[in-house]
């Protein structure tokens, strides 16, 4: 219940309260999350969605068999997170922290991308049942990432709303797989 609301209020709540007033195509969350009187709300915002897909990933990990290669690249990926935002994004006055935050942020977004195509894929595999039954979810995977590729190539730049899109749509994803996975798998 408690990760229920996480995933459908208070992420997608929090994330467009964070870039109301924004430009969704000229600016990003590093941007905003530099101003001082964001920061705290820029690192919140990271905590509480590495906490959401810690505590949801997890759960989904253990149905997997041998899952190593999973959880590495989940908790790479939220160290990376974590990184971030904690990093200053401030090129003018530290331009190597500034590119460190950018290559931080992106690479812990591919890494998630890519623990959950490999968690779809191997949790597919399990079963001819789950194949089917997972294959809405393995289509929005790839619709999320084609999606967030046209935000980037339509922004020229990662923008405010390739990262609200990719953040909603995939906690929102993580969480139905989430709810259905004690339905279809058992341990």
């Amino acid at each position: 219940m408690l990760l229920s609301c996480i995933a459908y209020a208070v992420i997608p709540v929090y994330t467009l309260l964070f870039v109301r007033g924004s430009n969704w195509f000229t600016t990003n969350l590093s941007v905003i999350g530099s101003l001082p009187s964001r920061r705290t709300a820029f690192f919140l915002l990271g905590v509480i969605i590495g906490l959401y897909y810690y505590k949801a990933l997890k759960k989904l990990l253990v149905y997997l068999p041998r899952h190593i290669w999973e959880h590495r690249l989940l908790l790479t990926a939220l160290f990376l997170l974590l990184l971030a935002v904690t990093t200053p994004y401030l090129p003018d006055s530290v331009p190597l922290q500034a590119l460190l935050h950018v290559v931080f942020a992106f690479v812990s977004s591919v890494l998630l991308a890519l623990c959950l195509y490999l968690i779809l894929w191997r949790l597919s595999a399990l079963t001819p049942a789950a194949r089917q039954i997972l294959r809405p979810f393995r289509v929005s995977m790839v619709a999320i990432t084609l999606v967030s590729g046209l935000l980037l190539i339509m922004a020229g730049i990662i923008s405010s709303a390739l990262e609200v899109f990719f953040i909603i749509a995939t906690t929102i994803l993580v969480q139905r797989l989430y709810t259905l996975s004690s339905c279809i798998f058992s341990r």
